[in-house]
């Protein structure tokens, strides 16, 4: 029997360091954002590599459900990292009513600057920080628990700390594997890994954590303040090291 993870984190996180961090796991399988291709094929969004990922995922998403909470894993684990904001309002989550789930979170004015490295503007809904706090509330109802929440930069400062919170608190025995990784591209990486990546392919482990002073535009500045009572409602629910 599969016992399926689900990871939901916006844009400029950690996502992919902690995707490494499970797939390190002998017991682990993973997922990279199953419903990027969906998400770009409804909304007809421009984004790096759009004509490669419509090419290598699907674009329905009851078939990409079927892939996620169906099928079964040659692993007893089976971690899927995905994008809050690839879930559109309304869609129904009963399929993922029997998952672990997991939020992983990070302050707005960090996800908005490190966001405009790689793209040149940003929205509410590209951040998906507002849909992520819609998402736990969702999820709690429907499974009867509430999500594990952490928080990056808790992670990144303490990783041997949060990690086995996590996955005490998910049911899922800890591993020290989960804290170290060879270094390198992955098959299980999206076909997108060639322009977000670059990073964690030279990582071996979580980056230390460093405080930066971001700095944002008034207008960018403005959307990092609308968005911090979201993610605080989600940070005051995070587990801490």
């Amino acid at each position: 029997m599969t016992i399926r993870i689900a990871m939901w984190s916006g844009p400029r996180n950690i996502s992919t360091a902690m995707m490494r961090s499970w797939e390190n796991r002998a017991d682990c399988s993973v997922v990279d954002e199953p419903f990027y291709a969906c998400y770009l094929h409804e909304t007809g969004l421009e984004h790096p590599c759009r004509d490669e990922i419509l090419q290598a995922q699907r674009h329905v998403r009851s078939e990409v459900i079927v892939q996620l909470a169906v099928n079964e894993t040659v692993t007893p684990y089976f971690y899927q990292k995905h994008m809050t904001h690839h879930m559109p309002r309304g869609m129904d989550m009963q399929w993922s009513k029997d998952f672990l789930h997991c939020f992983l979170i990070r302050d707005p004015a960090e996800v908005i600057a490190s966001y405009l490295q790689k793209m040149p503007t940003v929205s509410e809904d590209a951040i998906g920080i507002v849909r992520q706090q819609e998402l736990f509330e969702e999820i709690e109802q429907i499974t009867g628990h509430r999500p594990a929440v952490i928080d990056s930069s808790d992670v990144l400062r303490d990783p041997a700390a949060i990690l086995p919170q996590l996955c005490e608190s998910l049911g899922v025995p800890y591993a020290d594997d989960m804290l170290n990784w060879p270094t390198g591209r992955r098959d299980s990486d999206g076909v997108w890994a060639h322009h977000w990546y670059h990073n964690v392919e030279d990582s071996t482990r979580f980056a230390p954590f460093v405080d930066r002073d971001t700095e944002l535009t008034a207008e960018h500045q403005e959307l990092a303040d609308e968005m911090q009572g979201y993610y605080q409602i989600m940070a005051s629910q995070r587990i801490r090291p």
